[in-house]
């Protein structure tokens, strides 16, 4: 058996479950412990796994065999757990949105860099068959002229959803609502595929739930190269939909919903154009939209493979905290467009 990264878990909610389960499988790292603030929770997720459980945050990063360590708490309290993680020499996995802010989000990035350490912010839908072949296209030129970027996530959650967790539906740890929450890693993808934005303006509201943040927002986007976009979120469309993207050039339209392309359409085809509709159209599975737990762990396998090699080999991992930033600077001046009633304008 080869070498493989040890990794702690810290926080023992739902999405640590992902990371447990992938680690569980993967050839490359494996799953040493787990820390909760809540110790209940910690023995439980430890007893499930068959792991450490640490009583002390500072135990499980005092251990030896932790390399790495996934961070899985409410994502107002990334910073106060992600820097003394880097402080210690721990590579890191964090959950979405890196931070709720762009000073604290530059805080990680700065200890991690301070420290020599690896950090791996979790956009895992970046690892999927459909975006990368959007991605790879977009740089072959196939789309032309690029004009229209948009995005759509008509999702649902219910009342328990909210009430289940006392931060969840916070401005102060959560961050923000349908867009910071759940379309984050939409907004990922626009920027990943499209490049940066030059200009937004928004419109947001809480329309459907008893919370401080929004659970519907609109936003007009103007992209550095000239194209334009919308971009719909919500948490209030029953009974939950695909996630849904759409590129558009002078030369070419591409379409998906979740992992499914539905549109693959240029002006100048190419015989590989036949192999991908005939292997990625098809039925859309919208569970995801209804319900966290749905949504696949396939993506944070990906991941997580992908730190735990960047750690064994000595390289960049695929996805890094600058390029987690980039979202979270479009998301906050989304969000600042909509308080203020105004455009919002990125700097350089």
């Amino acid at each position: 058996m080869g070498a493989k990264v040890g990794f702690g878990i810290i926080g023992a909610g739902m999405i640590s479950s992902f990371h447990a389960k992938a680690m569980q499988k993967s050839p490359k790292c494996y799953l040493v412990g787990v820390y909760d603030a809540n110790p209940a929770a910690s023995e439980r997720m430890a007893k499930e796994y068959g792991v450490r459980c640490y009583q002390k945050y500072e135990d499980l990063l005092a251990d030896p065999e932790i390399q790495a360590v996934t961070i899985a708490v409410p994502s107002g309290l990334h910073a106060e757990v992600a820097i003394p993680a880097a402080e210690a020499g721990k590579h890191i996995m964090c959950e979405k949105p890196l931070e709720i802010t762009l000073d604290k989000v530059d805080a990680i990035i700065a200890a991690c860099d301070a420290n020599n350490v690896l950090l791996s912010p979790v956009f895992q839908s970046r690892f999927s068959k459909p975006v990368q072949l959007v991605k790879q296209a977009m740089q072959a030129g196939r789309f032309g002229r690029m004009v229209l970027a948009s995005a759509q996530m008509r999702w649902f959650r219910d009342t328990a959803y909210y009430s289940g967790s006392s931060w969840r539906g916070t401005w102060k740890l959560d961050g923000g609502g349908a867009l910071m929450n759940q379309a984050i890693h939409t907004i990922d993808l626009l920027i990943y595929i499209n490049g940066a934005p030059k200009e937004v303006f928004a419109f947001s509201g809480t329309l459907t739930h008893s919370i401080e943040v929004e659970d519907n927002l609109c936003a007009a986007i103007k992209y550095r190269n000239g194209s334009f976009g919308t971009v719909e979120v919500s948490t209030s469309c029953a009974p939950g939909f695909p996630r849904r993207l759409e590129f558009s050039g002078s030369a070419g339209t591409v379409a998906f919903e979740e992992n499914k392309i539905t549109r693959w359409e240029f002006a100048n085809p190419l015989p590989e154009d036949e192999t991908i509709i005939n292997e990625l159209f098809g039925p859309v599975n919208a569970a995801g939209g209804r319900a966290p737990m749905n949504i696949s762990s396939d993506g944070h396998a990906m991941q997580i493979d992908d730190l735990a090699d960047a750690i064994l080999t000595g390289r960049r991992p695929f996805l890094d905290g600058r390029e987690g930033r980039r979202a979270i600077e479009l998301i906050c001046g989304i969000y600042e467009s909509a308080r203020a009633g105004k455009p919002f304008f990125f700097g350089r």
